[in-house]
């Protein structure tokens, strides 16, 4: 096939997910058993021949690091010498970022392949739904992924999956699927509309992943959070693995990552059954305190793998999570001047982001680009962010509805007390705008509030300053 003829394949193929129902792009986003109905997402996954039921399931829930931990549990597997899928979401650029294999996202003629299975399957779906009294929908595009997803690791032959769940847990289309090891990394504000609006609400949601008989670890540390997770823990008959009583972690950040490639150092100590297991100067590819946190939780989970029999040793653990690089997550792409991408999106994500960028960059100006999504917190990220940097620019994604408009920003900013802020229409006006500041070798430009954000400032940054040998982000 020609690649002409690849591109016009995967095109029709997007365009057939792009008519699901796809809250991830909806201006308002509803939350409840009518519009998330699992058992509209086992029905497809039992007219698919239920792939998920072939390999051994990780099932990561949280409010942050639910990715990242994903990220280095797959790593660490697959450094072990397993064959490993990886499950993600939202995607950066592609859509295919959110099927890993082997640390390699899926092929284009692989992933159109997938669309064209399950179109026959979907749209039966859609005519027998719609004929109920009252009618119903069909699949939704998340929905879709999932099945796409797990359906393509059954198809590798893949001997682990690692799923990440997308928005709560309790109604999350991934809840279908039966795990070996649940995970909750961390709980914090956000999604609250959806969610509830205090951390016990939340940990409910997210703890809904918490299958009987499961082993569970939790990175969750606020203590009505933790209360939620110990009880349905306890009710569900699981063993649970708790941050700060069963494991405890210790971390030595990189120094001047501006200047060159270089590596935090994680020490994780676990109780286990025969004696205190313990991993010394563990080497992280992935920056920050936050993520020596989520290596914990992927640490703690990989021991439940081997308590379970998996052979897990030491030194390709360590060789797996030192390898991984993890887009959009503190992602340094390029140096001097230095500039950062990262998906925090909530004020505690945007706290461990700027709490990196002083124990790891030395720096003499710090430049923001931000945008972020309609309910999420802008005024808490704002109100951490604007002290922290010389100048701020406020600007709006295009590709998704959900972006909060710069005009609002603008009003938000204007409440606080600092005046380093201005505004730019689109991602290219707030690119030029940073340009107009004449950036120096040693400063650093962020750009942050959203994972819709990163890609066109992307191709930005690439055209601005053409790759060179010396400009690796690790």
């Amino acid at each position: 096939m020609t690649s002409f003829a690849v591109d016009e394949a995967r095109r029709r193929a997007l365009d057939f997910l792009l008519t699901r129902i796809d809250y991830e792009k909806s201006v308002a986003v509803p939350y409840g058993e009518q519009q998330y109905k699992l058992d509209r997402m086992r029905d497809l996954l039992e007219r698919i021949g239920r792939p998920d039921r072939k390999y051994t399931i990780v099932h990561v829930a949280g409010t942050k690091g639910k990715g990242s931990t994903s990220a280095m549990i797959a790593a660490a597997l697959e450094g072990c010498g397993y064959q490993c899928g990886l499950f993600t979401s939202p995607h950066l650029e592609r859509v295919e970022e959110r099927f890993v294999v082997a640390g390699r996202p899926c092929e284009a003629e692989t992933f159109t392949a997938l669309v064209e299975r399950l179109r026959p399957i979907v749209i039966a779906m859609d005519q027998e739904l719609a004929s109920r009294t009252p009618p119903e929908s069909g699949p939704t595009y998340f929905e879709l992924t999932t099945a796409l997803a797990l359906l393509l690791f059954a198809e590798a032959n893949v001997d682990f999956a690692v799923i990440e769940v997308g928005m709560g847990g309790r109604l999350d289309s991934t809840n279908v699927c039966q795990s070996d090891v649940s995970i909750i990394t961390s709980i914090s504000l956000d999604h609250t509309k959806q969610l509830g609006d205090t951390l016990a609400q939340i940990a409910w949601e997210k703890a809904g992943i918490i299958k009987p008989g499961v082993p569970v670890v939790s990175g969750a540390v606020a203590p009505e959070a933790c209360e939620v997770i110990e009880r349905l823990a306890a009710e569900r008959g699981c063993r649970l693995v708790q941050l700060g009583r069963d494991f405890c972690f210790d971390y030595r950040p990189p120094q001047d990552l501006q200047d060159g490639p270089s590596y935090g150092m994680v020490d994780v100590e676990l109780a286990g059954a025969a004696g205190d297991i313990k991993h010394r100067r563990v080497e992280l590819g992935l920056f920050g305190r936050h993520q020596a946190a989520n290596a914990a939780v992927a640490l703690a989970a990989l021991e439940e793998l081997r308590r379970r029999g998996v052979a897990l040793p030491d030194a390709d653990l360590r060789r797996g999570l030192k390898a991984l690089a993890w887009p959009g997550r503190i992602e340094v792409v390029r140096r001097r001047p230095c500039v950062v991408f990262d998906a925090a999106h909530n004020p505690a994500s945007f706290a461990a982001l700027l709490e990196t960028l002083d124990e790891s960059f030395r720096v003499r100006r710090r430049i923001l680009i931000f945008a972020t999504t309609q309910e999420k917190d802008a005024a808490g990220m704002l109100a951490a962010a604007l002290p922290k940097f010389e100048h701020v620019v406020l600007t709006r994604y295009r590709q998704n509805a959900r972006g909060v408009p710069v005009e609002d920003l603008a009003a938000i900013a204007s409440t606080l007390p600092w005046r380093n802020w201005r505004t730019a229409d689109d991602p290219g006006a707030a690119w030029d705008e940073v340009l107009s500041l004449q950036p120096a070798s040693d400063d650093l430009i962020c750009v942050a509030g959203s994972f819709f954000i990163l890609s066109p400032l992307r191709k930005l940054v690439e055209a601005t300053f053409p790759a060179r040998s010396d400009q690796s982000s690790t």
